[in-house]
């Protein structure tokens, strides 16, 4: 008999990719995401697939949303033994210019919605004394990237919240993880993608920053491998605290932990061509 799954932002990209192997491998599916449409059509690809899954449109700062999404799961599953938080946004600019009222919601997206879908599942897996949490982290939650500062910020306090959650949770044998994806080739990065205005201080380098970007996207790993990487960390029976699904997070997590930060600062800005 399979597990059972619960996925946030599943209906797309890497989470979609997850989704439909694990159904495949005859695991039951749960998550959500706000997008109708493609919650309709992947309901269509697991419905062929086979298997069990309950799927939903929500909105994951619908907190009320949530609970009763988690009322949902357990009434039909009777337990959860992984719970993935996959849904995030990106967030693009000059902290100078930056729209601090958009940027909460970034913040409100990225790490009260982990928050969110964690603390509703806690408590049935404390009284299983047993359940994985595995949080979509980033490359950039342990290596800051200029014109991401806000992006950045959210990934930094997800790595925090997963470590200082790992304690109070890991007496009642619940297990946590995060995942640290740098490039991987979806539309993810073109949707914030978008220049400062003409007469910015910061247009030629955010410019320059872009261009890189897009190149290191179309030559980065597809959704689909690093959906596998990924079904690797949610079905290890103790995962590692960090993981990677590309070289380049490898790469780059590797000089942030044994070079001086002076050469690892002169290589980041070498590898986006933004060196003054």
């Amino acid at each position: 008999m399979g597990e059972v799954i619960v996925i946030t932002g599943l209906a797309q990209g890497m989470g979609k990719e997850v989704a439909k192997m694990l159904a495949a491998s005859g695991d039951s599916i749960a998550g959500f995401d706000v997008d109708e449409q493609s919650i309709e059509a992947l309901r269509v690809e697991l419905d062929a697939i086979g298997g069990n899954h309950y799927l939903d449109v929500l909105d994951i700062t619908n907190r009320k949303g949530v609970l009763a999404f988690r009322d949902a799961v357990l009434e039909k599953y009777g337990k959860v033994d992984t719970v993935l938080s996959n849904v995030g946004i990106g967030f693009f600019g000059p902290f100078e210019e930056v729209d601090l009222e958009a940027a909460k919601k970034c913040f409100e997206i990225n790490v009260i919605g982990a928050s969110t879908i964690f603390q509703a599942f806690i408590p049935s897996m404390r009284e299983n004394l047993g359940g994985k949490l595995i949080a979509m982290s980033s490359l950039v939650g342990q290596v800051p990237f200029p014109f991401e500062s806000i992006y950045t910020a959210t990934k930094f306090a997800i790595e925090g919240l997963v470590q200082s959650i790992l304690y109070e949770v890991s007496p009642f044998g619940i297990k946590m993880a995060i995942i640290q994806p740098a490039q991987v080739s979806t539309d993810f990065a073109a949707k914030i993608h978008h220049l400062p205005p003409e007469g910015s201080p910061y247009r030629q380098r955010a410019k320059r920053f872009i261009d890189r970007d897009n190149k290191l996207i179309k030559d980065a790993t597809t959704p689909l491998n690093a959906a596998k990487r990924i079904i690797k960390v949610l079905k290890a029976d103790n995962p590692k605290l960090h993981n990677q699904v590309d070289f380049m997070s490898t790469f780059f997590l590797f000089l942030n932990r044994n070079l001086p930060k002076s050469v690892r600062d002169k290589i980041l800005l070498n590898h986006m061509d933004i060196k003054v």
